[in-house]
């Protein structure tokens, strides 16, 4: 395999170009990831999300980084509140199942954990110093309902992420929102903390020297970010959604209270459509994880539908591109399958010995071209057709010589470094049972078509694939595989 050292490069939204990737502390990453408003299930467009983060967190690691990674849990904003006084209980009672759904889902798309998955709720006393601070420096002040804003036209850096232009607004105009999330278009002073309403907050509040109330959305992140990867971290990462204006106030209240820079790289996936629409309920093409579940889907399959477009580009969710993963699956699986009989039966090599340089030169070109395209902006459209080259170059030689069990072992070793960055491979994929009656069949039909006996052949074939298996040759004969 490759010994190249090579240099992780990152598109930077701030920047607009890509930047190697320069650890603040040699070696080690720290990165904040937007996680779930637990209001509800996540859906499909938040999952694009969770698994570009995934992927990035997963090259950090490829490329010989320790990180350090914290993905938030929102559990309270407008929606959890309205939700939770809705049904009439507590705001955890309301949030931890959807807390707990959200886990469920990062293990059915086999999404990493990471370090830390701070909620919201659990640091309150956090955002009040922030506020503190904020009002101290001059940055925040009291409005006439009693909430506390941020001042944007007092940060000079306003706008340096979404490249918004402060003098666009009529001079003197005073626009100041109160609500969590509103026009993507207004740059407007926003809430850091929310005075305590009756009628829209009920019993759910916080005491504070500000009086009862609750934080805004935006600073929430912010307080979690600093306190447990410190005032400048590596790398922030989002949905396109989040770049304005929550990443931009982001940016304002963290280098307000902290006066250093807040983060070195920022990073946004794009937008996940259905069939060429924006996913919506009224449209009737709205789906979470669930749903596709339902459906007969497997998580692998969701997984690799939502890597295999670049982050930066939009990906357009289909039905017939969902039911196309199964063949790719299915085809990584087949050849697994074959490396891995090559190397636990030996008497199926048929080439001559030294034949092994050749199948070390195919591993190290496929290794540095999967590595050179994940280390260009995390080109996965790339470094999935390098792998698929590989796959077919690999075939095409055991065709022609077979292979010894030494060089399936090296081939096997690299779809494995491949599958720590993609994480949809099935290894020891032979070893799955097998129901004893099928097994039965097919060794009946074996027999049969010894004799030339079709009809029951074909009877016997029909047996196996109504209970949802199918019949594959292998350098050692058929065998019964799932047919997933």
């Amino acid at each position: 395999m490759t010994n190249t050292p090579l240099t992780l490069h990152l598109y930077n939204t701030e920047s607009c170009v890509k930047e190697p990737l320069v650890p603040l502390e040699k070696g080690h990453i720290k990165m904040y990831t937007c996680g779930p408003t637990v209001y509800n299930f996540a859906h499909i467009g938040n999952f694009r999300t969770y698994i570009f983060e995934d992927l990035l967190r997963r090259a950090i690691k490829f490329f010989g980084m320790k990180i350090t990674q914290a993905m938030n849990l929102t559990d309270v904003d407008d929606k959890t509140i309205k939700g939770a006084l809705a049904m009439g209980i507590t705001l955890d009672e309301y949030t931890q199942p959807y807390k707990d759904a959200f886990f469920e889902d990062l293990k059915t798309l086999n999404i990493e954990p990471v370090e830390h998955y701070p909620a919201a709720t659990e640091y309150i006393a956090e955002m009040i110093s922030m506020i503190h601070v904020l009002l101290e420096n001059g940055l925040a002040y009291v409005g006439s309902d009693r909430s506390i804003y941020f001042a944007i036209r007092k940060f000079p850096r306003y706008g340096c992420l979404s490249h918004f232009c402060l003098e666009e607004l009529q001079e003197g105009a005073s626009l100041r929102v109160v609500a969590d999330e509103y026009e993507k278009e207004s740059a407007s002073d926003f809430v850091l903390w929310k005075a305590y309403d009756a009628l829209r907050d009920g019993n759910i509040f916080w005491e504070s020297p500000f009086g009862p109330g609750r934080p805004g959305w935006h600073l929430e992140c912010s307080a979690m970010a600093m306190k447990i990867l410190g005032s400048t971290i590596d790398i922030h990462v989002g949905g396109i959604d989040n770049m304005f204006p929550h990443h931009e106030n982001e940016i304002a209240q963290s280098e307000g209270c902290s006066g250093k820079k807040f983060v070195n790289v920022w990073m946004h996936s794009e937008h996940l459509v259905v069939d060429g629409k924006k996913m919506s309920k009224s449209l009737g093409n709205f789906y979470t994880l669930r749903d596709l579940l339902k459906r007969g889907y497997t998580g692998i399959q969701v997984r690799y539908m939502l890597l295999h477009t670049h982050y930066k580009t939009q990906l357009n969710f289909t039905f017939a591109g969902l039911d196309s993963m199964q063949t790719t699956l299915q085809r990584l699986e087949s050849f697994i399958l074959r490396m891995e009989e090559f190397v636990s039966a030996p008497s199926l090599n048929s080439h001559a010995p030294n034949s092994g340089i050749k199948v070390d030169e195919i591993i190290n070109i496929a290794d540095g071209k999967f590595s050179e395209a994940l280390a260009d902006d995390l080109n996965i459209s790339l470094a999935l057709g390098s792998l698929f080259d590989f796959i077919r170059e690999i075939n095409a030689y055991c065709d022609a010589s077979g292979m010894f069990p030494t060089e399936a072992a090296k081939v096997i070793a690299l779809l494995k470094r491949f599958d720590t960055v993609l994480g949809v491979m099935k290894f020891d994929v032979q070893e799955k049972e097998i129901p004893i009656d099928l097994q039965e069949a097919l060794q009946k039909r074996i027999e049969a078509r010894a004799k030339k006996d079709w009809a029951l052949s074909d009877q016997l074939r029909d047996l196996i694939v109504s209970r949802g298996y199918v019949i594959e040759d292998t350098p050692l004969g058929p065998r019964l595989k799932h047919n997933v």
